[in-house]
């Protein structure tokens, strides 16, 4: 599902236009649509693209209500959802519905940014603020975040009142993965990457995982993957789709191991 959404965002717009320019990567020739575990996408009955949500010209709370609305209808039919933002704070409605199906859903958050803010000039659904909404929903039982390098003392303050588990890039070694007990959900904002290898987001943060890094992330974690978001690609900063491709490959990936993980 497109969530083609980015009134919320804080810096610049664009990220609306991700979920167009991530079909056109993943069908523009240039690569095939088949998994590093060998599952052949382009022929697979399983895998459907079901549209974008209603949602380009919304703010705030309007937009909460419809991305959760276009997500239910889609979790209700028994699908496990792949969502293409958008900026982050459409990954707030996403992750409650999922955490309204399975008991015990735990996050799986790879970023440059906690995106933890109680609030952002006053504004409680900027995509600086998802990861507040979500954990105040007492919904979720574990949030652990990847790849941070930008984390203020309010949001490290965040981080100890609702007991997120945080892997500073600083601290992070290559090849590791982390274990859950039950269902994850899996939110990648593509800033968490280094801008070498993924420079069309909106807030560039030197320092972060490769490609391959979030790959090995998303391959190796040990849990079963119920659904997942890619946001943040912004096409207005993305040199000759590279950031686009990355995604793409992502999609491939990540819809792969939703697949293998059918209950």
């Amino acid at each position: 599902m497109g969530v083609p959404l980015d009134r919320n965002s804080t810096f610049l717009q664009g990220p609306a236009l991700g979920p167009g320019r991530i079909r056109e990567a993943l069908h523009n020739g240039a690569s095939n649509l088949v998994t590093e575990s060998g599952l052949d996408l382009g022929s697979a009955t399983w895998w459907k693209d079901t549209g974008d949500a209603p949602v380009f010209e919304l703010v705030g709370e309007a937009g909460v209500v419809a991305v959760a609305q276009a997500a239910a209808q889609r979790l209700d039919s028994g699908a496990r959802l792949l969502s293409l933002g958008g900026d982050h704070s459409v990954s707030h409605p996403l992750i409650e519905a999922h955490a309204d199906r399975h008991e015990g859903l735990s996050v799986l958050h790879v970023d440059a940014h906690p995106d933890l803010y109680d609030q952002f000039f006053g504004d409680r659904h900027r995509h600086s603020c998802p990861f507040a909404r979500v954990m105040e929903t007492g919904k979720v039982k574990r949030l652990v975040q990847v790849g941070i390098r930008a984390l203020t003392p309010h949001q490290r303050e965040q981080a100890d009142r609702f007991a997120v588990e945080i892997v500073e890039m600083k601290d992070w070694q290559p090849g590791w993965t982390p274990e859950f007990d039950g269902p994850v959900y899996l939110t990648v904002d593509l800033d968490g990457l280094d801008p070498a290898f993924a420079p069309g987001v909106s807030h560039h943060e030197p320092g972060g995982l490769s490609t391959r890094d979030v790959l090995t992330l998303i391959q190796g974690f040990r849990g079963q993957l119920v659904g997942a978001d890619i946001v943040e690609l912004n096409p207005h900063r993305d040199l000759v789709g590279m950031t686009a491709a990355v995604a793409a490959k992502l999609v491939r990936e990540i819809s792969g191991r939703l697949f293998t993980d059918l209950p």
